[in-house]
């Protein structure tokens, strides 16, 4: 009869606890449905990204248009009620184009194919009236250091080893080869050559050359690097191919200047519960120095104001205090992110959670996370709230540049994972400009990043 009993309670309470798990799935579902339809219906995201395409535009750190979009994103968040808004002092670097770059393929004593070609950041500029030397091609350094250096000695080094076009990750088969664009100028000089020409990063063949970050190693001559298009690549391969003693000249014109003080926007909407814990949305407010910086990375700022405004708009109270971040430099320094970080640790914040959009406005497909493999449980636990909205990879890639540094202080970390089979088209590129944008898939990739928030909020993750 014990026995009978005992089993009859234990019934019980397994139903209650199933009938309560459905009822919680219900209510998360009715909610997370009236985000994305708020989203999709009423959503602000494109028109603050309109804006800031076209009225602040280009903001490389430390350029007037990088003080605007601090300026106008803080606005924004004020506009919007959120409950505090306030800037963080970032001190970041100051790198300048000049005048627009020069490249050209020689072509006999007298003849000249121009090339579209872009300076990388952080590059020194050429010597006035710019290099002109014959070109060495190679693949990767290995190939480079096997060589003679008394045959590398005052040439240009020409990297030409494209993104891996099998790669189904766009991100990996960039991973792949970045390294080329990053230190690439430092190993062509430890080999005596006195400029470096890249090919772009991206998959596509085109004409428009894309930038992005160098680094020159302490203790290696500083020599000029650039990068070129896809097709002038392809064209001055063939050309090496036919004639070997091909030169090739270009001139740039930029500088670094003395590090300027820019600032980090924070937007918050207070916690009611445990005010003094945080969940974090953010993205980079700067971009490269020409386009908009449309999807690189003002898509991620305008979607991580969106998604806090999404809650707000619905009247949900937060038990954890959210953050909009726009951080500052991620794209030639991560100046913003670490200082973030280190205002988190000197103040002793406790952040439960981290997001980051920055690869680039399109359809999401889910989430990455790093974090302890119940964290991640607890996330993939939701995945049947996520699946109606077509996003079913959660787990998979990591969380954000920006968002690393908080890594260490025990923060999860989770980045919007978004369709990027065209994300590289645009990348780091003038092309990077408004009208590439799609106005709902912009808006699907701001409620997915509400409904996580609202989830974590609510559960934690442990």
């Amino acid at each position: 009869m014990r026995r009978h009993l005992l089993a009859l309670l234990i019934s019980a309470a397994c139903a209650h606890h199933t009938a309560k798990g459905q009822s919680e799935y219900q209510t998360d579902s009715i909610f997370i449905r009236k985000i994305f339809n708020t989203a999709l219906s009423d959503g602000k995201c494109y028109e603050v990204l309109r804006d800031l395409c076209f009225k602040v535009g280009p903001r490389l750190s430390g350029s007037a248009g990088a003080a605007k979009a601090v300026q106008y994103t803080r606005n924004v968040m004020i506009e919007q009620q959120f409950d505090n808004v306030f800037l963080q002092d970032v001190i970041v670097p100051h790198w300048i184009r000049g005048a627009k770059e020069q490249g050209w393929i020689v072509t006999g004593k007298t003849g000249k194919i121009a090339v579209p070609i872009t300076a990388l950041g952080g590059s020194i500029s050429t010597p006035k009236g710019g290099i002109t030397a014959q070109v060495i091609e190679v693949k990767n350094f290995q190939e480079l250091r096997e060589k003679d250096p008394a045959l590398v000695k005052g040439k240009i080094v020409f990297f030409n080893r494209p993104m891996d076009p099998t790669r189904f990750s766009t991100f990996d088969a960039y991973a792949g080869a970045v390294d080329q664009r990053g230190s690439g100028a430092s190993e062509a000089a430890k080999m005596g050559a006195i400029g470096c020409i890249v090919r772009s990063m991206t998959t596509r063949l085109d004409d428009i050359p894309h930038t992005g970050s160098m680094r020159y190693a302490s203790g290696v001559p500083m020599i000029p690097a650039a990068s070129v298009s896809t097709n002038a690549a392809e064209l001055l391969s063939k050309t090496l191919a036919k004639n070997p003693q091909t030169k090739f000249h270009f001139q740039q014109n930029c500088e670094t200047l003395p590090d300027v003080a820019s600032h980090n926007v924070i937007g918050e909407l207070r916690g009611a519960a445990k005010a003094d814990h945080y969940i974090v949305v953010g993205g980079h407010l700067d971009s490269w120095d020409f386009g908009h910086g449309a999807h690189d990375d003002g898509s991620g700022c305008v979607q991580s104001i969106e998604s806090l405004r999404l809650l707000r708009a619905l009247g949900y109270k937060p038990n954890h205090t959210l953050r909009a971040v726009m951080y500052m430099n991620e794209e030639n320094g991560l100046k913003g992110g670490m200082a973030y970080a280190d205002s988190a640790r000197s103040k002793k914040e406790k952040h439960l959670a981290a997001i980051e959009s920055d690869r680039g406005g399109f359809t999401p497909l889910g989430f990455g996370i790093v974090g302890s493999a119940r964290q991640k449980e607890k996330i993939k636990s939701w995945a049947k709230l996520f699946a109606p909205y077509g996003m079913h990879q959660l787990g998979v890639g990591g969380g954000g540049a920006d968002i690393g540094p908080l890594g260490p202080l025990g923060t999860t970390l989770l980045g919007l994972m978004p369709d990027t089979q065209r994300y590289f088209d645009y990348h780091h590129a003038p092309n990077d400009t408004f009208d590439k944008v799609n106005k709902r898939e912009l808006e699907l990739g701001a409620a997915a990043m509400a409904a996580m928030v609202y989830l974590i909020d609510k559960y934690g993750l442990e």
